[in-house]
Formats: structure tokens, sequence, C-alpha cells
């Protein structure tokens, strides 16, 4: 699991086999709906007398909230059987607005015994539910809870779908939030000719369709993908979207789920850059894992795009490589395939490196908080495979973690380790730090070196408080000392999310991340004093972007150079959320390395099967 971003929680029932009863007559559903917004209610509309566009309003919450209604006539465009379980409906005769939607999700919490074609009319509460709860920053979904459903009618023809497409998607992401509601944009009135967002939610819980789409984002576990409406915005090299700035959210991203039992119609397996086959029609819903996605009554086929896993090549005589590598919560509960994966991914995919940082090693109990902190059965697995697989018998250098005091999977106590290979590099060992005692920086016989290596940078320091510590260590490459520091600075977990209702959004991890970063670079701007021509790279998990403070932050006062600036855009990501093409993990430089070759080997973050969610790195220069 990366730490980009607050893990994801699983979905009780999600996608089990499921049947679509017909419904005939009246029928009664009741459910309890949670995160309601409620305001005061005054005496409920009459019957008949409102309809779906009145509920939706010209903003994003319904002037209708908290209110009981009546009759409000629809015909049924979708029905979910697991999760949020409930249906949607469509008004078939829509007003003259483009702000208001025609469309809304009526919450039964049982399996819903609606068909899609039924007209019916629906009596209940309208509501705003915030998926996730109302504190993640998210959107609200309009809904009518505890309903009462008659069916009227069996076998209507459905609205026409809305075509979502790069004509009709405003390239302006999102308006600038109320300054007088913290940010918020809920009481905006909607603009969907001016902001993408705003036309999401104008159709929300409406019927749209979608052509052909290329895949931004590889299916998962959850039954999801992510296409894109502009094919031509930001593509990689993988044909996948990059997240460029924080003026560049690419909202043409969209996430596809289906509304058939995965048991009938299996969900379909994709990689970044493949083709999803249209037409694919469904209501426009919500959630708080990446935003507006389109609910589709059925998918077309994937067509292959092309897209394979990447080799980097090995390193030429006195070519020093240093890698990094997020191997994401890795122990020995896991199974063998996954040690032999990322060892395959070490050897063919990295060229075997002299030296390799890894993020999320865990302790030798995994997950199980026993107190147990050693990784040496983990590290010996891995290494292991690595040699199984035709690489080198790497050795290993790393320190210990206090139990359950660097955050993480609870009782995983997950560290940065670096291995190396002897017959290449030599590790300069001095002995002394531990998870409490840091390295420092001294000058002897005019060159820098640490006085315990490996060593933690600066463990005491708050900025690393539930958050892993820097590993620095002394390694000899033909005679010549290069200083390696492995990172994994804290994750994004707490921030609002790009499609929240929070405009801009609000970064509150990059806090604790700036003040990391600002300690690193202090060390490596100690190094440098101590010798000014100190080679020292600095690498590993940054969990932030190339372009933003935490870099910045990093390179202050020019004491190290980030590498990914050295890739032509289109090449800069090396994780994918939520249909985004990223950078989190970073190789940075100190100016005593003047000259090197760098590659972030895509073969993890693009792909449906893939052995980390992380893609790594590898740098190679000559001392």
């Amino acid at each position: 699991m990366s730490a980009a971003a607050t893990p994801r929680p699983s979905r009780p029932g999600a996608r089990p086999t499921g049947r679509r009863g017909a419904a005939l007559g009246a029928l009664l559903v009741a459910g309890l709906c949670g995160a309601l917004l409620a305001q005061p209610s005054p005496a409920a509309a009459e019957p008949g007398a409102v309809r779906v566009h009145d509920i939706q309003g010209t903003t994003r919450v319904s002037p209708y909230a908290g209110q009981q209604v009546t009759d409000v006539p629809g015909v049924v465009t979708g029905v979910r059987g697991y999760g949020s379980r409930g249906f949607w409906i469509q008004d078939p005769d829509p007003d003259a607005s483009a702000a208001t939607s025609e469309g809304v999700f009526v919450f039964t919490s049982s399996t819903p015994r609606v068909a899609v074609g039924d007209a019916v009319r629906v009596s209940g509460t309208v509501g705003e539910y915030y998926p996730g709860g109302a504190g993640s920053g998210v959107q609200s979904v309009t809904q009518i809870s505890r309903p009462t459903v008659t069916v009227e009618s069996s076998g209507n023809a459905l609205p026409a779908p809305f075509a979502l497409n790069a004509r009709a998607l405003p390239h302006r992401y999102a308006p600038e939030g109320d300054p007088a509601a913290e940010g918020s944009i809920e009481g905006l009135p909607l603009r969907p000719d001016r902001y993408a967002l705003d036309l999401y939610e104008s159709l929300e819980g409406m019927n749209v369709g979608i052509g052909d789409s290329r895949v931004v984002g590889p299916s998962t576990s959850f039954y999801e993908l992510w296409v894109t409406l502009e094919p031509h915005r930001n593509r990689t090299a993988g044909g996948g979207q990059r997240y460029a700035s924080y003026d560049a959210q690419n909202g043409g991203r969209l996430k596809i789920e289906s509304l058939v039992p995965v048991a009938q119609e299996p969900f379909p397996t994709a990689n970044t850059g493949d083709l999803l086959t249209g037409p694919a029609e469904g209501p426009l819903d919500y959630d708080e894992f990446g935003g507006y996605l389109l609910a589709a009554r059925g998918l077309g086929e994937v067509v292959p795009g092309g897209n394979r896993p990447e080799a980097a090549r090995p390193q030429r005589e006195g070519e020093l490589a240093i890698a990094t590598y997020n191997v994401e919560n890795l122990h020995p509960g896991n199974p063998q395939a996954k040690f032999d994966r990322l060892a395959e991914g070490v050897v063919a995919g990295l060229a075997s490196p002299d030296i390799v940082a890894l993020e999320e090693i865990q302790d030798n109990s995994g997950p199980a908080n026993d107190g147990t902190v050693a990784a040496d059965e983990t590290l010996r697995r891995f290494t292991d495979a690595i040699a199984a697989a035709g690489g080198p018998r790497y050795a290993w250098t790393s320190v210990d973690p206090e139990d359950g005091a660097d955050g993480g999977q609870p009782g995983g106590n997950i560290r940065n380790v670096l291995l190396y290979n002897p017959e290449r590099v030599s590790l300069t060992e001095r002995a002394g730090g531990d998870a409490t005692t840091g390295t420092e920086v001294v000058r002897e016989d005019g060159r820098a070196r640490l006085t315990a290596s490996p060593g933690r940078i600066d463990p005491a320091n708050p900025a690393w408080e539930d958050s892993r510590k820097p590993l620095a260590a002394e390694f000899v490459f033909r005679g010549e000392t290069v200083f390696v520091v492995a990172n994994h600075f804290a994750s994004k977990g707490g921030d609002q999310p790009l499609h929240g209702r929070y405009q801009p959004p609000a970064r509150s991890s990059e806090e604790q991340r700036l003040a990391q970063a600002e300690a690193v670079n202090g060390f490596v701007r100690e190094l440098r004093a101590a010798q000014r021509d100190a080679a020292v790279v600095v690498l590993g998990d940054i969990n932030d972007f190339e372009f933003s403070p935490v870099t910045r932050a990093l390179t202050a006062g020019g004491a190290l150079e980030s590498a990914v600036l050295s890739l032509p855009p289109h090449e800069r990501y090396t994780y994918v959320f939520q249909g985004n093409s990223q950078v989190l993990d970073q190789t940075l430089v100190s100016p005593a390395i003047r000259r090197f070759d760098y590659d972030i080997v895509h073969l993890n973050a693009e792909f449906a099967d893939q052995a980390s969610d992380h893609d790594p790195q590898v740098i190679r220069f000559r001392l």
C-alpha cells in the first residue's frame, strides 16, 4: 500500500452476485442514510409538485434538503444491488436550465426491487450524503432516502444519454471556493459551461455515455478503472495523463464501474494505455475514492494499447548504479510470488544496481502487532529471491525502528533499507547509530564522514513523528566515497481531494514533509560544508511532486538537484492515483555529481498486474 494517500477500506458487499427483480405495483422500501446534511424543514411539498430538477437545484446542495417530497416522477436508469444500494431515476421531461440535473439517486439500503426502464413515482426524504463523511472534504450526493416507490409501468425507453467527451468538457477544472465558507464551492451557482466539476455536478444522477476511451488508470481489485475524455491532454509515454502542476488536475479523468454483478459479467482487466471500447452508458455517480464516476449498465471490450513493462539498461564500466524501490509492505507472510516478482524487478527491470534503497520493508511478523521490530527474515527472503532470479547476492544495512513509532500499517514497523552488492561496492561501517541515536557529520583529514554508518538523520526531530526516519550510509566505489540517504517521507493522508468541495484543496500533510525536507537539506549542507565536493544521493518515496514546495525545500540553496527534471515531461511519473500519473518517488544528487543518467522504470504503476504500486527508478554516474 502506498503511503501517498489514506489507505482505502474495503467496501462491504462490493460487487457480489445479485439478482435484479421486476417490481410490480406499489413497493415500500425503508433505509437509513448516514451523513445527511439536514436543514430546517418547512411543510412537505404537495404530491407530484416537485420534480427531480427542483430537488437538485442550481447549486451542489438541494434546496429541499431535509424535506419530504411526494410522488416525484422518473424513469429508472440504473440499479445498484451492492455497496450503497439503491437506484437512479431521471425525469424524461427536463427543464430549460443546464445547471439543474434531471437525475437523482434513491437510497434503499436493501437490494432494490425495481428494474431499468420502470416508470416510477418516489416519495421520501431529500438529503445530502457525504461519502466517507463530511470531514473528508468530499462533495455530497443528493439523494432521496426512506423511500416509498410506486411502479407505474415497465419497459420504458430511457432518456438519451448526455455525451461526455472532450467537446462537452470545459477546460477549467473548478471555481475558486467562497472565502467566507472556508473555500467551499457548495453554495456557488453551477456554471457547467465554465468548469468541469460544475458540469459533472449538473449531470449528477443523470444518464450519461462515453464512446471509445483511453484507459489512464489500470483496473483494480475494487472493479474499477479510469479513462480520460481528453486523450490529448498531458499524455504520458505509457498513454496515461500526467499530473503536471496543481493547476493541471486533468478534468477529463472519469472512473468507470459496472452495475452488472461480476458473477454475471466479469469486470475487464485493463492497463494504462489500453482502449475501453464504447459505448458505455449509465448514471453519473460520485464517491470518495476519486469523485465522479460512470456507473455503467454494461461495458465494452478492452483493446490492448501495447504498453509493456520497461527494463533499464545495465550500468557501464565505471558507472555506479543506485536505485530506489517501494516494495509495498513486504513481509514474510506475503506469498513467494510477491518476493519473486519484486526480485525480477530488481534483476531484470533495474539491471541489478549496485545499491538499492528499499521502502516499506516490514518486520518479521508483518502486520501482527506483537512487538517485533527485526526485519532480517523479510530481507533474507527478498535477497534470496533476487539471487534465485540471477541477481547478485546482496548484503543489507538498516536500523530497526522503535515499535510503532514510524507510521505505516499498524504492527508492520516499515523502515528504509539499503541493499548493496559487495562485489561492486563496500559499506563503510561505523557503529553507534540506533533508532533514537542519529548519525552526525564530521570533517576528518579534509573529508566528510558520518559518525554512524548506517545511521538515522536527526531521529528526535519532531518532523519524523510517526514517520520513517531517513537512513544514511557511506559507501566506497572504485576508491571514491558516496553518501546515500534513503527516505520515505510522511504520507498525503488528510489532504483534501482534488474533486472535493474545497477549492483549491488544502494540503495539510505538506507541513510535515516540508519540515522533513528541510532536515534532509540541512544534513546535505553539513556534508558539503565538511567537504564541498561530497557526492551525495538522496532518494526514495518523497510522497510529493517534482513541482512541489517539498521538492523546492529539498533543493534549497543548490544543495541538491532533482533528477526527475532531467527527463522529458511525458516520462515524469512513478505512481498512478485516480487516473493521474504523478511523481512521488524521487532521486536527488549533490552538485559533485555533475553528469548522470536517470531512468524511471515503468513496470508497475500502469498495470493491473503489479508487484508494487510504485515504479522503481535508477541513476547511473561516474565518481
